[in-house]
Parts: C-alpha cells; structure tokens; sequence
C-alpha cells in the first residue's frame, strides 16, 4: 500500500476506491458505502485486513462530511463527483468500523503504530466523534 499521509485518503488503496465510488450510479453510492463497513464489521475478532481497512475509513470520511462538523473531502484523491445525500443510518454502521480498524487484530492499526500511531489514530477518533454528533 502506498501511503504519503494519514488522511482517509492519502493512500493508493483509498484513491482507488473512490474510482469505484465514482463509477457507481447515483442510487447506489450509499451501498458501496456501506458494503465497505459491513466487510470491516464482519471480520469480528479475525485479522482484518488493511486493504478493508482503509476503504472503510475513506467511507466514513465520505459520511461524516454530510454530518455536523463534518469536514468536506476536498482532496483530489476523493470521489470527483458529488455524492447524494446519504441516510443518516449509515452513521452507526461507520461508527462500528471505524471501532473494529482501532481493535486488534488489525493489520492497519499495527503498520500505524510503526509509525505516526498516535497521530493517525487521533484522525479516526475525530471522524468516529463527527458521525456520533446528531
């Protein structure tokens, strides 16, 4: 994976996927979306890979800019194309991701903490508490 910084989109893999996010018709964003947190959450207490991992935290990244305080994905790495309005449900399931990436076993949280851990962490903290903000 080819990371540069800690934001939601500043690897390869994120990149990549909001190529995907693009591609999707309209109606079907917020289940693209979604199918990102589900892999995340469906992994329970088995390895979870970075790959799932970062994929999922772009989503919420996309989901907690539609939030209040939420910051706007304003990097060119991010979806080119605007996103509809995306149901407020997807806040928990983006919530419960994001928990499961910082839980071991991880495989993102563990290459994080060889390096900018703190700082990287600090990152998800703060999208998880703009999704929990009604």
């Amino acid at each position: 994976m080819g990371t540069w910084d800690i934001g939601p989109f500043d690897n390869d893999t994120a990149a990549d996927f909001s190529y995907r996010v693009d591609e999707s018709p309209a109606e079907k964003k917020a289940e693209v979306l979604r199918a990102s947190f589900r892999e995340v959450i469906e992994t329970g207490e088995e390895y979870l890979d970075a790959d799932l991992a970062v994929e999922a935290i772009a989503s919420a990244a996309l989901v907690a800019a539609q939030c209040p305080g939420g910051e706007p994905v304003t990097t060119s790495y991010g979806p080119k194309n605007p996103l509809p309005d995306l149901p407020p449900e997807l806040r928990p399931e983006a919530v419960a991701a994001l928990d499961r990436i910082l839980a071991e076993p991880s495989e993102l949280l563990e290459l994080w903490e060889e390096s900018d851990g703190e700082e990287w962490k600090t990152g998800v903290r703060n999208l998880r508490a703009v999704l929990t903000t009604t």
